[in-house]
C-alpha cells in the first residue's frame, strides 16, 4: 500500500523539491501551505491544502480529510535571519506555535513520525569544524533560536506522546531542479548564489562580497553548499528511518566540503561564461569564518549520500533564474 505523506510548507523552495522526489519514489503526497512565501505553481500536481499552522482547526481538518497520513515532513517556517532580529515575535509565533499546533494535530490523528526542517544556525559559530551533531547549541539569531526551541518542543512530544522526530540541520541549501521548472523564487533573494544570479540578470543594483580579509586561503568566508535535490532525498531517508523503528535523532545535512565566496564567484563565471567584477565590502557582524558539515551520521544511519557538487548547484540555479527571472510569475 502506498504511504501518504503530509508536507507542511510544501509549496516553498526545499518543500517543493521534496514533494517532487516523494512522488518520483511513488509516495502519495498532500501539501499544506499558507502561500505566504510558497507558490501554488511549485506544487505542480500534488493536492494542495491552503491553510496556516497558526490556525489549529485548519491543520486538524487536513488530518481529518486525509485519515491515512503515515508521516509528516515539516518545512513551514519563516527563515530570514535579519527579519527575525527585527521582528522576533513573528518568528517565535510562527515557528514554535505553528509546530505545537502541528504536533497536537498529529497526536490527535495518531501520526507518530515527523521529519523536521531545521538548520545549522542552532550551532551559531561552531567551536569545531567540520561540525558534528555533538556541537554545542548557541544560536546567534532569533531564527536559529526558534528552530532550536521547536526541536526542544518536539523532544517533549516524543517523551509524552510518542511522536518520533528527526531534525535535519541543513547547511546552505542551493540549486534548483534539473529541468528548471522549480527553484528558489524567494524575492528579494537573500542567499549568496541567488543574489549573484539576480545581479547578473540586471535585477539588483549591486552585488557585494562581505569581507576578503578572513583567515582563509583566499580571504573570503567558507560555507557548505548542498543541492536542494540532495536535501529532498535525505528527508525521505529520514522518514523511512523512523518508520523502521528509529529513535529521535538529529542529522547534519551538508556535503562535508566547504567552498569560499570567491570559489562560488569563479564557478559562476565558468558556468555562465560571463566575466564580471564584484565589489568588496566590509565583513558583516556575526558572519562566521568557516562552516561545513560532518555528515557521517547521516551517511551511516540514514544511508544517505549527497550526489551533487558546486558545478551542478550553479548550473541548475543559473538555468532556473535565467528561465524564470520573475520566479513563478514566468510559469
Amino acid at each position: 500500500m502506498t504511504k501518504k505523506i503530509l508536507v507542511t510548507g510544501g509549496a516553498g523552495y526545499i518543500g517543493s523539491h521534496t514533494v517532487r522526489e516523494l512522488q518520483r519514489q511513488g509516495y502519495d503526497v498532500v501539501v499544506f501551505d499558507n502561500l505566504v512565501h510558497g507558490h501554488a505553481q511549485a506544487v505542480e500536481n500534488a493536492p494542495l491544502i491552503v491553510g496556516d499552522l497558526l490556525n489549529p482547526e485548519e491543520i486538524g481538518a487536513a488530518f481529518e480529510q486525509h485519515p491515512d497520513i503515515a508521516g509528516v515532513i515539516h518545512f513551514a517556517a519563516y527563515v530570514e535571519v535579519g527579519e527575525s532580529m527585527s521582528d522576533p515575535g513573528k518568528y517565535f509565533r510562527n515557528n514554535i506555535q505553528g509546530s505545537v499546533n502541528l504536533l497536537d494535530a498529529m497526536t490527535a490523528a495518531g501520526v507518530k513520525s515527523l521529519v523536521f526542517s531545521s538548520t545549522c544556525a542552532v550551532y551559531g559559530t561552531p567551536e569545531n569544524v567540520p561540525v558534528t551533531e555533538e556541537e554545542s547549541y548557541k544560536p546567534e539569531s532569533v531564527y536559529g533560536a526558534s528552530k532550536l526551541m521547536a526541536e526542544q518542543v518536539m523532544s517533549w512530544y516524543d517523551k509524552t506522546r510518542g511522536v518520533k522526530f528527526t531534525p535535519l540541520r541543513y547547511f546552505n541549501a542551493s540549486g534548483a531542479s534539473f529541468d528548471a521548472r522549480i527553484g528558489d523564487a524567494y524575492k528579494p533573494a537573500s542567499r549568496l548564489i541567488p543574489r549573484l544570479m539576480e545581479w547578473l540578470l540586471g535585477q539588483r543594483d549591486d552585488f557585494k562580497v562581505f569581507g576578503d580579509d578572513y583567515p582563509t586561503p583566499d580571504g573570503t568566508a567558507i560555507r557548505d553548499y548542498i543541492h536542494v535535490d540532495d536535501l529532498a532525498t535525505a528527508h525521505i531517508a529520514a522518514l523511512n528511518y523512523l518508520w523502521n523503528g528509529g529513535e529521535s535523532m538529529a542529522f547534519n545535512l551538508g556535503t562535508g566540503q566547504g567552498s569560499s565566496v570567491l570559489e562560488i564567484i569563479n564557478m559562476v563565471r565558468e558556468v555562465t561564461g560571463r566575466e564580471f567584477e564584484v565589489e568588496i565590502g566590509p565583513r558583516r557582524p556575526g558572519d562566521a569564518v568557516r562552516i561545513w558539515a560532518d555528515n557521517t551520521r547521516a551517511r551511516q544511519v540514514l544511508g544517505w549520500e549527497p550526489k551533487y557538487g558546486l558545478r551542478e548547484i550553479i548550473e541548475t540555479d543559473w538555468q532556473w533564474h535565467s528561465a524564470h527571472p520573475r520566479g513563478f510569475e514566468d510559469r
